[in-house]
């Protein structure tokens, strides 16, 4: 069984670490011991950096380690934005350091190596630094295989060690000493991209791709164990004098590893504030170490804040902290206020106002669908996550912006349709794993290794084309238990283990569709239960022969519902995440765990009078009976309204009251009767589902007026229409 990845654990720890950054600079417990200080500075505070390496792994480079090339248009968009940082970084500290003399008789080769290696200020290393671990990574992993990029740069830092926390090992051969002083003519530092960032990096990256945790207790067991082998470590080689610096230990590898997996067991929901305010902290805190001695000196309080090495830590700190609190405050303040300041990249939309100007759009509620996922949690098991399925434009609202928000939310799992959806959330930075639930033609088999997408095995004779590319594709085998429509047949447990020993098949899990697990009746809940048996005797059996049987999911949206019990590692949740259920008497029995997320709207075009007798639209098939104030609406059938609503069969809402549609539903526009509706004007909102003053319309009364399920009105919503995160 997995545990759910989540966020928490890593926004929380970023603050600690900025903090203890903010500790190696001014060495808390100097005043008190100074092994205590070299513990707290040089020890413990040694991991702050490689998590932060292993962050950006994490969530930028889980592609590199899994063979499908790092999308170029993320590692280009992140570049720009550290750039962007340490741009800042640059400006704001060229004024203290030429006040510190740090630039006086630099040379011009000086000045580039400043620059693009060393920082312009000592604290500012880590942008450089991790500009070029980055770039080293993606260009491994063109051209090498994950246990090729772990060795090149598990060489990389052990050189580094030898110029580090090693030095004192090669000093006195003078081939090796030579060249290390050469190496330090270009950096200051083996602690620099090139030997020190690209490990962690890429330890993070492996990190997120792991489908599987460590227990807490060996987590917790590893990472103590090899905390102290490190403490003995630096101890040793600081009594021996043989550190040159003292960043990079041996045992420092081990330490991150099961530490990041310790961060990685937290459990809650993510806190985004966390990640601008540690980065402002590590940003900031030098310019505010010299604020703090600054009003020392003016207040006559040097003893006090600057001689009490603890208090200056704490001011520093503390100042520090809180000015990164307060602009990061005030940023989300003005991104609120004017959201046309923020990007679309953060909520993966287009870039748009509070108030679309487009002709019709889609509105989604981000804390109704933050609360779906927490609910839909709720009724799980711990170690059965969420895979939700974003096929077909997630249920019409939108693949990248609906997938990006369950990233933030901690989901790391989804399922798709086709190869091509996949890939598509790949190009949008989408991380984590993908399962492909449906066929993927032979000539798109590149795109599942490309992209790191999970092919179902539709039955034996697909796993042999599969097989047959000739390159590892990482699959779940489908059972059909009943439904008799993919996977190969339960019984057919000889076919199945044939697949099983297919060398070009990785087999990552086992899964089979329940038909009939949104219906109470006795016979079809027999029915699902008997496809339930078929599929865990299949599971036996092939455990019996000795095959594994990771990763099985059984449940989609109703399943979890009505069939608790079926939890296992994984639950394909479908139209539930989207605060619906198929039917609107479904959706009502959990209306107080579900909130419906999407919203459906248009612009009125014109509105003008239709006089007794004239008739409206095409066929004529609206006559009016005495005058009457009509509005064309800027959206039709290409949108996703169903033509079938036509001639009164249904409404939208209008300034709070009920409009209904007359005459056919045009491809795209659709006229409404607005006669007695108090207030309408061309570019008024009409709403065809959600909420206009006391009024709703739900997607389930549109399927219901249609007679059809929501899942169809939702997913036939129709590109044009603009999605906008609310």
């Amino acid at each position: 069984m997995q545990k759910r990845k989540n966020l928490f654990g890593i926004d929380s720890f970023r603050i600690i670490a900025a903090l203890l950054v903010v500790a190696i600079h001014t060495s808390p417990l100097q005043s008190f011991s100074a092994d205590a200080d070299f513990f707290l500075t040089r020890v413990l505070a040694r991991i702050a950096v490689p998590f932060f390496f292993m962050v950006t792994g994490h969530f930028i480079l889980p592609d590199a380690v899994s063979g499908g090339g790092v999308p170029t248009e993320r590692i280009g968009n992140y570049l720009k934005k550290i750039f962007l940082y340490y741009g800042a970084a640059v400006l704001i500290y060229l004024p203290i350091g030429d006040y510190a003399g740090l630039y006086e008789g630099l040379s011009l080769t000086g000045m580039i190596r400043m620059l693009l290696v060393d920082g312009t200020f000592y604290h500012l290393w880590y942008f450089p630094a991790l500009i070029t671990g980055v770039l080293i990574v993606c260009l491994l992993s063109r051209f090498l295989k994950t246990k090729g990029i772990f060795a090149v740069c598990g060489v990389l830092y052990i050189i580094g060690l030898f110029g580090d926390s090693y030095f004192g090992l090669i000093k006195e051969v003078p081939v090796l000493s030579n060249l290390y002083e050469f190496g330090f003519r270009i950096s200051s530092y083996t602690r620099n991209g090139l030997f020190y960032a690209p490990l962690f990096l890429v330890l993070g990256a492996a990190a997120a791709k792991r489908t599987s945790r460590i227990r807490f207790s060996y987590a917790l067991v590893g990472f103590l164990l090899s905390f102290c082998v490190m403490t003995a470590e630096a101890f040793t080689l600081h009594i021996f004098d043989l550190q040159r610096h003292d960043s990079m230990y041996l045992a420092l590898v081990l330490v991150m590893f099961f530490l990041y997996e310790l961060i990685l067991l937290k459990n809650q929901t993510a806190y985004p504030a966390c990640r601008n305010t540690a980065t402002l902290i590590y940003i900031l805190h030098p310019a505010f170490i010299v604020v703090v001695r600054g009003a020392a000196k003016v207040l006559h309080m040097a003893p006090l804040l600057v001689d009490n090495s603890l208090i200056h830590y704490l001011a520093v700190a503390f100042s520090s902290a809180a000015a990164a609190f307060v602009i990061t405050m005030i940023t989300a303040f003005l991104q609120k206020k004017y959201p046309g300041l923020a990007k679309s990249s953060r909520s993966g939309a287009k870039a748009s106002s509070a108030f679309p100007r487009g002709r019709a759009w889609i509105e989604l509620d981000q804390k109704a669908l933050q609360q779906n996922v927490i609910s839909l949690r709720e009724l799980l098991p711990e170690d059965c996550k969420l895979m939700p399925a974003v096929k077909a434009n997630a249920y019409g609202h939108g693949l990248l912006p609906v997938s990006k928000k369950l990233n933030e939310y901690g989901v790391d799992a989804f399922c798709v349709a086709s190869a091509s959806e996949g890939a598509a959330l790949r190009k949008g930075g989408i991380k984590g794993e993908i399962l492909v639930l449906g066929y993927t033609h032979s000539e798109d088999f590149p795109l599942l290794c490309r992209y790191s997408l999970i092919q179902t095995v539709l039955d034996y004779t697909y796993a042999l084309r599969l097989n047959g590319y000739g390159k590892k594709i990482h699959v779940h085998i489908g059972i059909d238990t009943g439904m008799h429509r993919l996977g190969e047949r339960s019984e057919n447990v000889d076919r199945i283990c044939r697949i099983y020993k297919m060398k070009n098949l990785v087999i990552d899990g086992l899964y089979t569709h329940l038909c009939v697990s949104d219906s109470k009746k006795p016979q079809d809940v027999e029915y699902t239960k008997l496809q339930a048996d078929r599929f865990y005797e299949a599971v036996r059996e092939l455990e019996k022969r000795g095959f594994s049987c990771p990763n099985l999911h059984l449940q989609s949206s109703y399943g979890i519902f009505y069939y608790p019990d079926l939890a296992e590692s994984y639950a394909r949740v479908g139209i539930a995440l989207y605060g619906v259920l198929s039917t609107k008497e479904d959706t009502l029995e959990w209306k107080e765990k579900l909130l419906p997320v999407l919203s459906l709207k248009a612009r009125i075009a014109a509105v003008k009078d239709l006089y007794a007798g004239e008739s409206a639209g095409y066929g004529m098939q609206f006559t009016a009976d005495c005058d009457m104030q009509i509005a064309a609406l800027s959206i039709g059938y290409a949108d996703g309204l169903p033509r079938s609503l036509s001639n009164g069969k249904s409404f939208c809402l209008i300034n709070g009251c009920r409009a209904p549609i007359i005459g056919r539903i045009c491809m795209d526009q659709t006229l409404v009767d607005v006669s007695g509706i108090p207030e309408v004007h061309t570019g008024d909102t009409a709403v065809f589902i959600g909420k206009s003053g006391k009024l709703t319309v739900s997607a389930c009364d549109l399927a219901e007026w249609t007679g059809t399920i929501t899942n169809e009105i939702l997913s036939r919503m129709g590109e044009r229409l603009e999605r906008i995160m609310m």
